[in-house]
């Protein structure tokens, strides 16, 4: 399909010659042969490289007459490619690590000034794609990695972006950190997995590490294609995954908690709405206040560690405790008067949930901490603390 609009104009020119003049093969001096030159579209602008491109002349020489480009050309753009390999990158952070979807993925390119069609960002995901793949492959890589290591623990977990797209399956090295294969596939069963662990096995037959052990979130689909592929290594269900599974009923009750303190402190904002015709000191502290308050109803925790109620419920408290210091020293205004008898209100009505959960939540991170076993205690004596 031919372009339906113009390329922007470039908004600088570059010119890049070859690091070195002399023929790699035969040691002659090249002579330029002619201009080259390519529009590239980066995060910084469009940028228009005039790239000098030499021949060797020498008859006798193995490279006569082959072209030399600029060795920095490969920094700014692939081959046959219009966009730098900075907007690619950004493609792939925003598609696998924020989970964005492509439309999102285009609106974001377009916000920063970079224009490119939607099919485009398509196009520019498989390229980081085959860049990843190429770089997972690089057994020279994995091999200076892991050449200090005597063992490879793998953990694999898979990755979907979106509902209903294909997930990324990723086996990292849990010793280094490395990341030994990544594929995208469409399915998630036994045979689906199987080639993947395998590919993880021969890499590590190629390096000459065995694999000790293997680490996921126990489905049984991928508990059979451990069994499968790799027959007689340790299989561990994932600390974070049994944590999650194992507090999971202490975690609604947190949420329930969370959400019955949230009912109760509504009415921030017309308190905000009286201060508007306002900008004298004490409107601005009250706001302060009524910004404090809606942003901790709004924030998240992370469970199964960082409850979300918890959290709610001693930030309100923390508050509370800050306006009763005012208080201690002069009148509160009428609308900060008002945001106190809203936090109490919430703090006095869930008062009887909180301590229970408190107590549970001690149980979920002394439970965490020895999982993590620091004191490098072994399996039985682990089980009994635990």
């Amino acid at each position: 399909m031919a372009r339906t609009q113009r390329r922007p104009l470039a908004t600088q020119q570059i010119v890049l010659e070859p690091l070195q003049i002399a023929c790699r093969s035969c040691g002659s001096r090249m002579r330029m042969d002619h201009h080259s030159h390519r529009t590239v579209t980066t995060l910084q602008g469009v940028t228009r490289l005039t790239l000098k491109v030499y021949r060797c002349r020498n008859q006798r020489c193995l490279r006569y007459h082959q072209p030399t480009r600029p060795e920095e050309e490969g920094g700014w753009v692939l081959p046959h490619g219009e966009f730098g390999l900075d907007v690619i990158a950004l493609v792939g952070r925003l598609r696998y690590h924020e989970q964005r979807s492509i439309p999102q993925i285009h609106e974001e390119l377009l916000r920063r000034g970079v224009k490119v069609a939607q099919r485009t960002v398509t196009d520019q995901l498989y390229r980081y794609e085959e860049l990843l793949a190429l770089h997972l492959a690089d057994s020279q890589r994995l091999k200076a990695q892991l050449s200090e290591q005597k063992q490879v623990i793998l953990a694999l977990d898979g990755l979907q972006p979106d509902v209903g797209h294909e997930v990324v399956w990723v086996l990292r090295d849990c010793c280094s950190g490395e990341i030994l294969a990544a594929r995208s596939l469409l399915g998630a069963t036994e045979n689906d997995l199987v080639p993947l662990l395998e590919e993880a096995a021969r890499i590590c037959r190629e390096l000459d590490i065995p694999i000790r052990g293997v680490i996921t979130d126990g489905q049984h689909s991928i508990r059979h294609a451990v069994a499968r592929a790799l027959p007689g290594v340790a299989h561990q269900l994932c600390h974070f995954h049994y944590l999650r599974e194992a507090a999971k009923p202490i975690s609604d009750a947190d949420r329930h908690a969370k959400k019955e303190l949230k009912k109760q402190v509504r009415g921030v904002r017309p308190i905000e709405r009286a201060l508007e015709k306002r900008a004298d000191e004490e409107a601005q502290t009250v706001r302060g206040y009524c910004l404090a308050v809606r942003s901790v109803l709004t924030d998240d925790g992370h469970p199964p560690l960082d409850a979300d109620g918890l959290r709610l419920q001693e930030r309100l408290q923390a508050i509370d405790d800050s306006i009763k210091r005012i208080e201690e020293k002069r009148r509160l205004p009428d609308e900060l008067a008002s945001l106190k008898r809203l936090v109490q209100a919430g703090l006095k009505a869930t008062e009887k949930l909180f301590p229970a959960i408190q107590q549970a939540y001690l149980w979920v991170h002394q439970a965490a901490h020895l999982l993590a076993n620091a004191e490098q205690h072994d399996g039985d004596t682990l089980k009994r603390e635990y």
